[in-house]
């Protein structure tokens, strides 16, 4: 029986790239379940992506893990398959720092080999499609069982591309934190999480001055958007742990200005 496959890219669902994908898969392995957790990856977005993927695949079947964000395709990087060492899952996709962070929560690479000459790509195979060519084909044959050896050459471990995470500093009076991503409904995830809240003085219930590029905005720390009217701003703990902010019923990051690498500045009220 052929493992599950999930896809994760930044092909968006204009174009024919993720179901040409899906297509190959499907000619290899029809009957590999492919589940797709997102095609909306903001384009080029290698941290956006890498974030969304260690944050997905715990709660995925075991199996063949397909992510594609991959701006540098074409170039000398590195195309990998990983197997971890929870649950023997198999990570495929550039090495760009996209699979980094989900191997490191899946408790870390075991095996790793380079795919980019696999003799089960196709061909001719393209410059540019290499999710097509190389990591789909190659995908669907790992979920068919084939050995991770007989994909391709095996790498060091520690010789993945790995990415440089920003981190919150935390101060006696204020918290200085960074916008990781902001999803479709404008939230905003935050570097911060729930673990460092006890050193942080913001509290649940309370009243938090929000700061972002000079300007101040009042937000309540609540559990969810609607603790507050339609149009209020939020802080929240969001179902990943981090903290967030949210508009309820709107975008925080539209009313903030935010993007991914912003600062924050947040101050419990007095």
């Amino acid at each position: 029986m052929a493992r599950p496959i999930t896809f994760l890219s930044d092909y968006g669902y204009e174009d024919e790239f993720a179901g040409v994908c899906r297509a190959v898969i499907a000619a290899i392995a029809p009957q590999a379940t492919v589940i797709d957790l997102t095609h909306g990856i903001t384009r080029h977005a290698i941290g956006q992506g890498a974030t969304v993927l260690a944050n997905a695949l715990p709660y995925a079947p075991a199996g063949v893990h397909l992510a594609v964000v991959d701006p540098g395709v074409g170039s000398p990087r590195r195309a990998l398959a990983v197997r971890v060492a929870s649950e023997d899952r198999v990570l495929v996709g550039p090495d760009n720092g996209l699979l980094w962070p989900a191997i490191e929560r899946l408790g870390g690479a075991v095996e790793g080999v380079d795919v980019s000459l696999s003799r089960f790509r196709l061909e001719p195979i393209s410059a540019t499609f290499h999710g097509r060519d190389v990591f789909a084909p190659v995908a669907a044959r790992l979920a068919l069982g084939t050995p991770l050896s007989e994909a391709g050459e095996e790498v060091a471990a520690d010789s993945f591309t790995t990415l440089e995470a920003s981190e919150p500093v935390i101060y006696e009076d204020r918290v200085v934190a960074h916008v990781v991503s902001v999803d479709r409904f404008g939230n905003a995830v935050l570097d911060l999480a729930d673990r460092d809240l006890t050193q942080t003085g913001l509290t649940l219930g309370n009243q938090v001055r929000v700061e972002t590029g000079g300007r101040l905005h009042d937000a309540v720390f609540t559990l969810t958007f609607a603790d507050v009217r339609p149009g209020e701003l939020i802080l929240y703990v969001d179902s990943h742990r981090s903290l967030a902010l949210a508009v309820n019923r709107a975008s925080a990051a539209d009313r903030l200005r935010l993007g991914p690498g912003d600062e924050v500045v947040l101050r419990p009220s007095r």
